[in-house]
């Protein structure tokens, strides 16, 4: 479990966020901290704002109002350029469905962020073999995301959000469409890589055995934050 012994400052922080997608408010004044080496679960009923609350602090939307800091640094007046650049290198992000590229191979998939960060390509794809192996998919490797089982698929998706060594890796409803078998080996997965490698992890879960593999929880009920407790 993370130990920050309530005086480092937090890794992310989000102040205060307000987000309306058309008439609907998703976040109405939501505060949250994270920590370096934390896992964080953020739960909460569907449509208490808990994919806008993660979106809004991995700098893929923008809040209508309020801060969000990032080593520190103000994330919400980054140009874009720089929020793409930070989602390649320091953010990983995992999302229900793996969102893995149809036409690629799993190794390939894996090695992607690796090249577009300019990694020459034998070095992106011996890297993304190393983390197919930690996630235990490396026979895996050459097969297409429509090959591969829910669980494989999703252990490809976090190799890949890992694979840079991020600072952070963003987790929304990672184990959402698994079954109970699955989705224990995906987070067994993922919990102990963050540990090793010292990444924060923010989890969004709307399951309570999902969210006990974090250190901490915050609960969002209607786009604000309702409580935070230790697990």
């Amino acid at each position: 479990m993370s130990d920050n012994g309530g005086t480092a400052a937090p890794l992310l922080a989000a102040r205060d966020l307000a987000r309306t997608h058309g008439r609907t408010r998703a976040l109405t004044g939501a505060s949250a901290d994270l920590h370096a080496g934390e896992i964080l679960a953020v739960t909460g009923p569907s449509g208490s704002g808990k994919s806008t609350l993660l979106h809004c602090l991995a700098g893929i939307v923008r809040p209508d109002a309020g801060t969000v800091t990032y080593a520190g640094q103000r994330l919400d007046d980054l140009p874009e350029k720089r929020l793409s650049e930070l989602r390649r290198t320091e953010f990983g992000v995992v999302f229900q469905f793996g969102q893995l590229i149809p036409e690629l191979t799993a190794v390939d998939n894996v090695a992607l962020p690796l090249l577009l960060a300019g990694v020459p390509r034998t070095d992106a794809r011996a890297a993304a073999g190393e983390w197919l192996e930690r996630f235990g998919v490396r026979g895996q490797a050459g097969l297409r995301p429509g090959e591969l089982s829910g669980g494989q698929a999703q252990r490809t998706a976090l190799a890949r959000a890992l694979v840079t060594s991020p600072k952070i890796v963003f987790a929304d409803e990672p184990t959402g469409a698994l079954d109970s078998l699955a989705s224990e080996q995906v987070m067994t997965a993922l919990v102990t890589t963050a540990r090793e490698s010292g990444t924060a992890v923010l989890l969004i879960t709307h399951d309570a055995q999902v969210a006990a593999y974090a250190d901490r929880e915050l609960r969002l009920t209607d786009g604000t934050v309702a409580a935070g407790v230790a697990l």
